[in-house]
């Protein structure tokens, strides 16, 4: 299959997830300017105005790039702004889209009508069917052990699910935190790795010291999958659910008909702000560092993995 161009000369196959809070304009121009996709949920720039002035410090800081930014849309019925954000894109025809919590066919269509692309993320292949059927151009899988919200299963299951009847783009989510897991998102039939947590872990992330020193210093053991913060369930930080006067080993579920997105969280604690998204990959991270540093690991790490798999497969 044939990407389409705008991903045709990333320096590697990698989609930087847009996360809550952390990703701002800053972020994603030092992801654009190291050569991999750089993206920003759409309801981190607040008031809603702030989205027009951060596509434009966005688009004069990566002219020249190769690579492109998306913008992430929330299209579930609890995000008044999603009308009013559709728009903003359309006046700078953001050439990707990625959305989350639902799939609406006019969403898509107004994409695909200024030429932009839809991907949408999913945790099932029933969900992905769906995405397809109503417009979406692509699929990120999110799998277990993605940071944020995630999926229950494995990426081995759901990537050969969907491979065995989608070959449009697709990009892989879960626990994927240096270059050999690049390359295994690859063997197992994606497009691209979708990266989240190493990131907030850099210089250029909107985060609390704190937050990303706890990813530097945590591992797969200290991650918490709960739906309490949001409805949905996600992944988190163990050491930030303790931190806000909570037991992470007795969680209550999480209210679907309570679904909050909008202001980070519907408890006292809120989530991205005081209960930390995070997933399982961490312990691979073992810095803060520049993205331009954490990519050119990622592309060493990625070129000695597929090295290694040539000689012990003894095939180019």
């Amino acid at each position: 299959m044939t990407l389409p161009a705008p991903f045709a000369s990333l320096r590697l196959p990698v989609i930087a997830a847009p996360m809550f809070i952390v990703s701002t304009p800053e972020l994603v121009i030092a992801q654009v300017r190291s050569g991999v996709v750089g993206s920003f949920p759409a309801l981190n720039a607040r008031p809603a105005s702030q989205l027009d002035d951060w596509l434009y410090e966005i688009e004069a800081g990566t002219v020249g790039c190769k690579a492109p930014f998306a913008v992430n849309l929330i299209v579930h019925k609890s995000n008044n702004r999603l009308e009013e954000d559709l728009s903003v894109l359309e006046k700078h025809k953001v050439p990707l889209v990625i959305t989350s919590l639902g799939a609406i066919p006019e969403v898509n269509a107004a994409v695909h009508a200024w030429g932009g692309a839809v991907f949408h993320d999913v945790i099932s292949d029933r969900f992905a069917r769906k995405a397809v059927e109503k417009g979406a151009d692509g699929l990120i899988a999110v799998a277990a052990g993605a940071g944020g919200h995630a999926g229950p299963q494995s990426p081995f299951a759901l990537m050969q699910e969907i491979r065995a009847w989608f070959d449009g783009p697709l990009a892989l989510s879960g626990a994927i935190a240096c270059g050999r897991s690049i390359l295994a998102a690859e063997a197992m039939g994606a497009d691209f790795a979708y990266i989240g947590t190493p990131f907030i872990a850099t210089n250029e992330a909107n985060a609390d010291s704190n937050y990303k020193q706890a990813i530097v210093d945590g591992e797969a053991a200290d991650i918490v999958y709960s739906s309490l913060f949001t409805g949905v369930h996600g992944n988190y930080l163990r050491a930030s659910i303790t931190a806000a006067g909570l037991d992470p080993d007795r969680l209550p579920e999480g209210d679907k008909n309570q679904m909050d997105f909008g202001s980070g969280g519907n408890t006292a604690a809120k989530a991205w702000k005081d209960i930390w998204g995070s997933g399982q990959g961490i312990g691979a991270i073992k810095s803060i560092e520049p993205v331009e540093a954490r990519i050119a690991v990622f592309e060493e790490q990625y070129r000695a993995a597929r090295n290694e798999l040539w000689a012990r497969t003894g095939m180019e």
